[in-house]
C-alpha cells in the first residue's frame, strides 16, 4: 500500500489523525521531511540490542509449546485510533529473527489508523514471530504514541497560525527517533541539541545578573552563521530588552493569556514568539488564539500515552 493510501479500509478517519498524515506529507509551508533517522546499521544495532536484551533466542516458552519448523500468519493491528510511527524497528526486530519472514506494511509512518486497523501483516516462523513481538510492539507503541499526541495538539491549534514544536525533554539515546515521532504527528522540532541554536534561559540570565541585553549581545558574538539566538522571558520587560537586543525568538514562559496577546502586540511579527509552559490539550487553543508563532510542549516526549497495539495470530 502506498503513503497516500487510507488505513483500515474505507473507516472513516478521526479528523485529527487525518490532519495529521495531511500535515506529514505536505507540511505546513512546505514539505515536513519524514526521511527515518537512522541509518540501516543503526537500525539493526538498536534492534538487535533490544533483542538481546530480551533474550529473544532463548525464548522458553515458544521452545516448549512451538515446533522449530511451524509457520505462522499475524497482523499488528491497532487497538485505538492514532498515528502510526516506528515500522522500520518493528520489521528489523520480525527480520532479525527470522530472515525469510513475508511482510506486508498497510500503513507507512506518519500514516493514520483507526480501531481495528491492520497495520502490518506477516508471514514466517512462528518463533521468530513471537521472538520479536514485544521488541517490535514496543518499539512502535511508544513512537507511534508521540504522533498520536502531536497530532492531537495539531488538531487543536487548526485555523491559527500556531505551530506546535517539542523540546529537548527526550529519553536518553531516543531522541532522533522520538524527534521524528513529532514530525510523523504533524509537528515540528525546535533545537535538536545543545549545538543547534542559542536558548538564554533564566539561569544564563543569571549569570549576567538578569542583563538580556548583555547576554544577546554575547551570544551573537560566538554564534555560527545561520544560528538562531532565542531568550526566555517570564516578564513583558524582558520581552522589550529582548526585542530591542535583536533576539530572534522570543519565548513567553508561563505567562498569562492576556500577557501573551500583549506580548504578540509588542513584538508585531520583529521575531518569531514562541509560548512555553502549562502547555496541554486543554490550553493550547487559548494559547494559539493569542497569535503567537510557535508553543512548545514537553509532554509529546516526556509522558506521551503508548499507542495500543497488539499482535494478532490467526
Amino acid at each position: 500500500m502506498t503513503p497516500d493510501a487510507p488505513a483500515g479500509g474505507d473507516a472513516p478517519q478521526r479528523p485529527e489523525f487525518k490532519r495529521a498524515a495531511e500535515l506529514a506529507a505536505h507540511g505546513f509551508d512546505g514539505p515536513i521531511p519524514l526521511a527515518f533517522p537512522l541509518s540501516a546499521h543503526d537500525t539493526t544495532a538498536r534492534v538487535k540490542a533490544a533483542l538481546d536484551e530480551d533474550h529473544a533466542d532463548e525464548d522458553l516458552t515458544s521452545i516448549a509449546t512451538i515446533v522449530s519448523d511451524r509457520h505462522a500468519r499475524c497482523a499488528m493491528v491497532a487497538r485505538k485510533a492514532g498515528v502510526i510511527c516506528g515500522s522500520a524497528l518493528a520489521c528489523e526486530a520480525f527480520r532479525q529473527r527470522d530472515p525469510h519472514v513475508a511482510i506486508r506494511e498497510d500503513v507507512a509512518d506518519g500514516g493514520p489508523v483507526e480501531r481495528g486497523s491492520v497495520v502490518l501483516f506477516l508471514n514466517g516462523n512462528a518463533r521468530g514471530l513471537l521472538g520479536a513481538e514485544r521488541v517490535a510492539l514496543n518499539f512502535m507503541q511508544r513512537l507511534s504514541g508521540i504522533a498520536s499526541l502531536t497530532a492531537q495538539y495539531v488538531a487543536a491549534v487548526a485555523g491559527t497560525k500556531a505551530r506546535i514544536l517539542d523540546t529537548r525533554k527526550t529519553t536518553p539515546g531516543w531522541r532522533s527517533l522520538e524527534k521524528y515521532a513529532v514530525r510523523c504527528g504533524g509537528g515540528m522540532n525546535h533545537r535538536n541539541d545543545l549545538s543547534h541554536a542559542i536558548l538564554i534561559k533564566d539561569n544564563h540570565l543569571a549569570a549576567v545578573d538578569g542583563d538580556v541585553r548583555l547576554a544577546v549581545s554575547r551570544a551573537k558574538e560566538v554564534a555560527p552563521p545561520g544560528v538562531k539566538i532565542e531568550v526566555e522571558c517570564d516578564r513583558l520587560d524582558q520581552v522589550s530588552m529582548a526585542l530591542k537586543a535583536g533576539a530572534d525568538v522570543i519565548m513567553v514562559d508561563n505567562m498569562s493569556l492576556r500577557d501573551m496577546r500583549e506580548a504578540v502586540q509588542m513584538v508585531c511579527g520583529r521575531a518569531v514568539l514562541e509560548a512555553s509552559g502549562g502547555v496541554n490539550l486543554q490550553t493550547v487553543t487559548a494559547i494559539a488564539e493569542t497569535g503567537v508563532d510557535w508553543i512548545s510542549v514537553g509532554s509529546l516526549t516526556h509522558s506521551p500515552p503508548a499507542l495500543d497495539l497488539g499482535l494478532d495470530f490467526e
